[in-house]
């Protein structure tokens, strides 16, 4: 493909990407009169798009297809390492990214999140690092984002409850099922705290957003009535209206020109027949997810930055880190309860918004001979798959065939007279050497560019603390009444929750990008997605991602001002 720009355009600041990380710029520099530019790989889809049906997969519809362009992934295999070839990573390509198919559990990180290292200790074969800024410096932000992206919710006092400069969520919690309150007396019987789990989903009508549906189909769907807080329904719609925010989807960005001092200058990208524009811009803030992000900057060369924009001292693509933890299930067998308790059990629709944070800190001599970072678990009543469901129950406990009344009663039990419920856990994956983002070379997309290549090892550590915590949460499954229990803690890398690759701190020879996420080595070069996170907390990272966002925005604006 021949790469000279075909076009030129240009504006005050340019976006890559316009997720969760890329929104918050957006909408903040529109709405302050900056000519913004937003280049999304992906399509703008709308709420008719999104239809509450399992066939229509998101993956199919909205992600990369593996035909133009894949990783190359690493992972362990024994003492060795194995190699393929994968799409696993790609969270969403669409206008407002991954953050149109989250299930929104907005939880803040923790004061102790930011100090890893200061508040822990070292751990041998980890590259734990304190924050260049504090608690205190994003909680304005935190605050923010409940506002404009609009999160529902009730504070309660709370062993684990992070400092608040607001008394509340500023919308009242989500209607709850019926058997929230099952959870609630279970776990204090236990001895633990259950906490009401704010979710970044409208349970009031918010500006042209309605309020949620109770559909049920909302993690790894997208919305149909607005009402999730996805950067496209909060951000984007409101920073194109303002007339300054022009974006240009299907533009696949493959290159950041920079200038003789090393700042960027513009950027290239390809549009959806293959042609080649360019961008140029007195900002560029580069927001397309934690492995893509390094990808882009890695492969931007120039005289200046002859290994890739910011590698001086090769800390681009280091340190990426998923997110450990697990899963578990209960399976209650509706024979088994009351017929009032069995109908409650069946109801679908209203989130199961609970959690347990009762071991975010672990201090238990018997498992470990320190204090040590522990998870969160957040208890959930999947989307509705029956499909899927019953494809997977056409095979029987010996992988044998079934079919006819056999195959008949097990869906029919599976559907009417069992409930499954779920719990997902949360920890810190710790950053190491073995776990980032480089170039492969020799595997290329169907631009012509190198791709990813991922390397995903862990930490035996991660696997400890996760298995802490599972137990625990089968431990409640089993004082709920549960028939069915049990829980498994993982190694493998989670495909929607990356972060780091480009971490940021104060020292450009262990970090990528400084206290504002500016890329080392320029002036005018930021990145705002998950990339910049040194460690990835105990909780999901979108809450983080979209709060440091903002606050980066206010920085940028500054920085215009003061050239002005």
């Amino acid at each position: 493909m021949k790469n000279t720009p075909l076009t030129t355009q240009s504006f005050d600041v340019c976006v890559v990407g316009s997720g969760a990380g890329g929104g918050p710029i957006a909408y903040e520099l529109a709405k302050a009169g900056y000519q913004v530019a937003v280049l999304e790989k992906g399509g703008w889809y709308h709420e008719d798009d999104f239809k509450k049906d399992e066939m229509l997969p998101r993956r199919n519809i909205f992600r990369s297809k593996l035909k133009d362009e894949r990783h190359v992934l690493e992972e362990p295999d024994g003492d060795d390492w194995s190699t393929s070839n994968t799409d696993e990573f790609w969270g969403g390509n669409i206008v407002g990214g991954a953050s149109n198919f989250m299930s929104g559990y907005f939880h803040r990180l923790k004061p102790e999140d930011f100090r890893l290292l200061s508040e822990f200790g070292p751990i041998d074969g980890a590259n734990l690092t304190d924050w260049p800024i504090t608690y205190q410096d994003l909680e304005p932000y935190y605050t923010k984002v409940e506002s404009v992206i609009g999160v529902s919710g009730k504070i309660v006092d709370h062993p684990f409850l992070e400092p608040r400069s607001t008394k509340d969520y500023p919308f009242p919690p989500l209607a709850e099922h019926p058997i929230a309150g099952w959870f609630d007396k279970a776990t204090k019987a236990l001895g633990f705290n259950p906490l009401p789990m704010a979710r970044a989903v409208l349970s009031q009508p918010k500006d042209k957003r309605n309020s949620c549906e109770y559909s049920g189909y909302c993690g790894s769907y997208g919305c149909r009535s607005g009402a999730k807080g996805s950067a496209r329904a909060a951000l984007m719609y409101d920073a194109h209206d303002t007339g300054n925010c022009k974006v240009i989807s299907h533009a696949k960005v493959f290159h950041i020109n920079t200038d003789n001092k090393g700042n960027a200058t513009s950027v290239d990208y390809f549009d959806r027949q293959g042609t080649v524009h360019r961008v140029t811009a007195k900002i560029i803030v580069v927001a397309c997810y934690s492995i893509e992000s390094s990808r882009l900057l890695l492969s931007s060369t120039g005289s200046n930055h002859p290994d890739g924009i910011g590698n001086r001292y090769g800390q681009l693509g280091k340190n990426l880190h998923c997110c450990a933890g697990g899963t578990g299930h209960g399976i209650f067998d509706l024979t088994k309860f009351t017929d009032a308790q069995a109908e409650a059990l069946k109801v679908r629709g209203p989130f199961f918004n609970r959690a347990l944070q009762d071991w975010y800190f672990i201090d238990d001599k018997s498992a470990f001979d320190k204090r040590v970072k522990g998870g969160t678990i957040d208890f959930v009543f999947d989307p509705p798959s029956p499909t899927a469901d019953a494809n997977g129950l056409k095979w029987d406990d010996n992988n044998n065939l079934m079919w006819g009344s056999a195959f008949k009663q097990r869906l029919k039990s599976h559907f009417t007279q069992s409930r499954d419920f779920k719990f997902e856990v949360f920890c810190d994956w710790l950053p190491t050497d073995n776990c980032h983002v480089s170039l492969d070379g020799s595997e290329k997309d169907k631009w012509g560019s190198p791709v990813a290549r991922v390397k995903v090892g862990f930490h035996p550590h991660d696997l400890k603390v996760a298995e802490y915590v599972v137990d625990k949460g089968v431990q409640v499954m089993k004082q709920m009444g549960a028939q069915e229990y049990y829980g498994n803690a993982f190694t493998q890398p989670t495909s929607n929750l990356i972060a780091g690759g480009l971490r940021f701190g104060n020292d450009p020879k262990s970090s990528a990008l400084d206290a504002d996420c500016r890329v080392h080595g320029t002036d005018n070069l930021f990145v705002t997605d998950g990339s910049f996170m040194p460690n990835g907390g105990s909780v999901t990272p979108t809450f983080t991602i979209y709060a440091n966002a903002f606050r980066v925005a206010d920085k940028i604006k500054q920085q215009i001002a003061g050239h002005s």
